[in-house]
Order: C-alpha cells, then sequence, then structure tokens
C-alpha cells in the first residue's frame, strides 16, 4: 500500500497572539482516506518521533501495512523519522525539491480543507482548530464525493435495513406536517 505524508499551515488567535501552527496529514493514496496526525507551532524532531511512532502502533497505527511513504524534503521528515519508519519496514520515498505536483492527492485534500473549512473560520486555540479538523474529516470521508474514486464517498454509509428511504422519510414528514397545521 502507498501512503502520502505532508504539512500545511494555518493562523490561529491565541492567548499569545496570532500563531502559525503546523497540522500533519497522511493519506492513503488508494482510498484517499485522511488521518489527521496532530498540530503543533513548533514541530521539533522529538514531535516528529513521536507523530512517527504513532503512525506505526502495532494496534492501530495508520500506517500498519504500508510499504511506501511518499513525502517532500521539508527538514521536519529528519533523518531519525524516516529511520524510524524503515524500522516499521515503510520505504521512504523522498520527493525532488519544488515539486508539489508530485504529491498531488494530499496538496488538492489541503486545497479543500482551506477553502472549505479552515479559512471560512476564525480559531482561537489550538482546541478550536483540532476540533474544526477531525469534523471536516468527517465530512470528507463521509459525506463529500470524490471525482478520484468515481463520485463516490471514502466510507460509504449503511443504512440499516429498518429505515425508512429518503422518499419515505419525505413523505413521512410532509404528512406530519400537514397534520400539524390542520391542530394548530
Amino acid at each position: 500500500m502507498l501512503a502520502s505524508v505532508d504539512f500545511t499551515t494555518v493562523e490561529v488567535c491565541t492567548k499569545a497572539g496570532l500563531t502559525t501552527f503546523y497540522l500533519l496529514f497522511v493519506m492513503e493514496l488508494k482510498t484517499r482516506r485522511v488521518h489527521f496526525a496532530g498540530c503543533t507551532p513548533n514541530p521539533t524532531e522529538e514531535w516528529m518521533q513521536q507523530a512517527g511512532r504513532e503512525l506505526t502502533n502495532f494496534d492501530d497505527g495508520f500506517l500498519n501495512g504500508k510499504k511506501l511513504l511518499i513525502m517532500d524534503r521539508d527538514p521536519k521528515f529528519t533523518s531519525r523519522f524516516r529511520a524510524l519508519l524503515r524500522g516499521e519496514g515503510i520505504k521512504s520515498l523522498r520527493l525532488p525539491s519544488r515539486s508539489p505536483n508530485l504529491n498531488a492527492h494530499i496538496e488538492r485534500f489541503f486545497g479543500s480543507l482551506k477553502s472549505e473549512c479552515l479559512d471560512q473560520l476564525i480559531l482561537f486555540s489550538e482546541q478550536s482548530l483540532r476540533s474544526a479538523v477531525r469534523k471536516y474529516l468527517l465530512h470528507d470521508h463521509t459525506e463529500r464525493n470524490h471525482q478520484g474514486l468515481d463520485n463516490q464517498l471514502i466510507v460509504p454509509l449503511e443504512r440499516p435495513p429498518d429505515t425508512d428511504s429518503p422518499i419515505e422519510a419525505t413523505e413521512r414528514l410532509g404528512g406530519l406536517l400537514r397534520s400539524y397545521r390542520r391542530t394548530a
């Protein structure tokens, strides 16, 4: 399996003033499923090591089963980070400098994340940033169709067999509204 990793940034109003947060995302390229690996105003080598350990966690790491991870030449992807991945059987493929088109899927996701969510909000804390990103990912995976997947959802939701179809639910709601108007 093939995955890609990259950072994007966003400005957040904090008690210390306007702060740039670095957001780390990993994308499974076949399914376009995205994992938010974390955010920090200062992505140190130690922070990256911890993110790497969480991504490769034996039980539930997002990179479990992945063999190749595409990344740019950002200095935050240190040799220790790449060595940690290599120790877990994941080869790091570093892209040439100034070539964002070679990691186009995750770059396109960043464009959608910013234009559909983060650029529409005024964020006042790291907590509000994390909440907005989690809600957007839920929307992206379960409600937003993707052209690269033949306009399908990443995680199609199954309707329990005993629930109404959307048409039946609309008709039932219309009947309830009509009966309400008659009684009011």
